[in-house]
This record gives structure tokens, C-alpha cells and sequence, in this order.
């Protein structure tokens, strides 16, 4: 019987300084990789040049460019729309995968075909402030399948974060969630991976497989800089939630308290809006409080501080003396 395949989807916008370190990481996994797709979102710089240039060397990297620039989501759209593999990764043109991510994952879920999706430790560099920790180091303690219901006892302890930039997702049950809604921005993964493993399960690697390099100016920085733009993100995540599609998941999100994630701006909202309040629930304070804090801390703390508060938080530092 043939291994199921691989399809790795890289949106790239100026990105050249980091392809040579995002792409041939990739070309270098498994033999579960069928394809990287690369779409080129009109770059002003070297890019294409570089791409094509690493296409040579790893006869997997398909290069297409769009007409202008269009944005990552519409670049991330027609990568899915070329991708013929039966999952499917997306990769950071500025982020860098780790030998075996895609080895030990898609033998994972050749296991567990009920899984929606796997994931990893999720590995994160601020580039701006030099900390390095991971996050989800404590969903489980070995490889393994999570149902629906053992992943809400994880949220409940307040240790389940799903890395999107870890994560391989099975094609039918993604496109039959709605891909990544255009409309929800930055908070588009996060929607999509919290209904796909709520309502279908995960499987999980207990190991830092993907790094997450978190770069000044990215784009969920920049949503986040103008309010107005977070609040609509924010509506319109709480109102597909709230769809009649949802109506299995949205009850174990709510038990779970997982809208902590997004900080006092989310408890304003829900406070305003009476269909929505029953979603403050004491777990989701008590979540939310401890993540404001430490967001505050990373922001305006010395880093000494704020590496000692992450060793007895959800988040494992790394290196803290680095």
C-alpha cells in the first residue's frame, strides 16, 4: 500500500535572506514529500532568484508567481488549490523546519487515521528580544493520538497550544472546515486548528520539530497595531464560531477557557456583547490573567525577569542566558 503524500505550501514576499534556510530545510525532509509549492506573492527583491536557484538543487520546489502582490491568504488559497498531496503543511518563508517533523508526523498519522491533524512542541525565537522558549511541551509525554475529549482535559491544565507552524493537516477534513477564512487574518489558523482537532482529534510529537522566528514587523504585529482591525478579527471569530457548523466544538472550546489566547481586547468584547457572555466562564479569567501577565512582562520587563517568569509558566524557556 503507498504512503499517503506530502504537500508543503510557502508563501513568500521578500523573504530572500531567509530561503535559503527555510526552503532547504524542507528539501531535506522525508520521503513522504511529494511537493513544495512555493508561491512568490510579487517580491521586489532577489527571491525568485533564490528559489530558483534552490529548485536545482531539490527538484521538489514548484515556483509560481502571482501577477502583484496579493497577501499571504490569497497566496496561501492558491497553494492549496495546486497542491496534490494528502496533507498538507504550510511553511513561513521566514521559519525553518527540523530533521524528522515530517518523518515521525506523517508515520503518526498513518496510525491514526481519525486524526485531523499532527503537531509538534511548538519552538518559538523573538528575533527582536533574543528569548527562545517552547509552548505545548506538556500535551503528552510520548507520540500519541488526542481525542476530542483528551484534548479538552490538556486545555483544562492549561497545556494545549497547537503550533500552526508545526502542523500537517489530512486535505478532506481541512477543506471540509473552510480552509483558513480569509476574514479572521492572524486568527485564521488558530480557528481552523481549534475546530478540526476539537471535532476529529490530533495527533501530537513531543519533541521541538519547528521553529517559530518571530520577526518585528510581521503581519500579526501589525493587526495587532491597529484596533480597530483586531476588534473585526475578533467579531468575526467569535461569530463562525457561533455558526450552527460549530455547535460541537464551541461547547468544549468554552469549557476549556481557550479564548484566553487573545487578552483583555476578546474579555471587552464578550463583556459588550450579551450572546456572547456565556463564554466567560472562571477558567477563562483565571487563563487570560495569566497570559496578559505574561505578555506584559515580555513587553516592558528586563529579560532576566521575564525568562524566570517563563520557566514556571506554560511556556518552557530555552537558553535563557543566550
Amino acid at each position: 500500500m503507498p504512503h499517503s503524500t506530502l504537500s508543503v505550501i510557502v508563501p513568500n514576499y521578500n523573504h530572500a535572506q531567509f530561503l535559503p534556510r527555510s526552503l532547504g530545510a524542507l528539501g531535506e525532509q522525508s520521503r513522504f514529500l511529494q511537493e513544495i509549492i512555493v508561491i512568490d506573492d510579487g517580491s521586489t527583491d532577489n527571491s525568485v532568484e533564490i528559489i530558483q536557484q534552490l529548485a536545482a538543487k531539490y527538484p521538489v520546489i514548484k515556483l509560481h508567481r502571482n501577477e502583484k502582490n496579493r497577501g499571504c491568504l490569497y497566496s496561501i488559497d492558491r497553494g492549496i488549490s495546486l497542491a496534490t498531496g494528502d496533507y498538507l503543511y504550510f511553511a513561513a518563508a521566514d521559519d525553518e523546519v527540523m530533521p524528522g517533523l515530517f518523518d515521525k508526523s506523517m508515520t503518526l498519522l498513518a496510525k491514526h487515521p481519525e486524526a485531523a491533524l499532527s503537531c509538534t512542541i511548538g519552538d518559538f525565537h523573538e528575533e527582536a528580544t533574543g528569548l527562545h522558549w517552547h509552548w505545548g511541551s506538556k500535551i503528552a509525554s510520548s507520540a500519541a493520538y488526542l481525542s476530542p475529549a483528551q484534548l479538552l482535559e490538556v486545555e483544562k491544565r492549561s497545556d494545549l497550544y497547537i503550533a500552526s507552524h508545526s502542523v500537517i493537516l489530512k486535505r478532506g477534513p481541512f477543506l471540509a472546515a473552510g480552509k483558513f477564512p480569509a476574514e479572521l487574518k492572524t486568527a485564521a489558523d488558530w480557528y481552523t486548528l481549534q475546530v478540526l482537532a476539537f471535532r476529529h482529534g490530533m495527533c501530537f510529537v513531543p519533541e521541538p520539530l519547528a521553529v517559530f522566528y518571530i520577526q518585528p514587523n510581521s503581519f500579526y504585529k501589525r493587526v495587532l497595531r491597529d484596533p480597530a482591525e483586531h476588534q473585526k478579527v475578533l467579531e468575526d471569530l467569535l461569530h463562525l464560531l457561533h455558526l450552527p457548523a460549530n455547535r460541537d466544538v464551541l461547547p468544549l472550546l468554552r469549557e476549556g477557557g481557550a479564548l484566553y489566547l487573545y487578552g483583555f481586547p476578546m474579555l471587552r468584547l464578550l463583556r459588550g456583547r450579551p450572546e456572547y457572555r456565556h463564554l466567560i466562564t472562571a477558567r477563562y479569567l483565571r487563563k487570560m490573567l495569566v497570559h496578559a501577565t505574561k505578555l506584559f512582562l515580555k513587553q516592558h520587563a528586563p529579560k532576566a525577569l521575564v525568562s524566570l517568569y517563563l520557566k514556571f509558566s506554560p511556556y518552557r524557556v530555552q537558553n535563557p542566558s543566550a
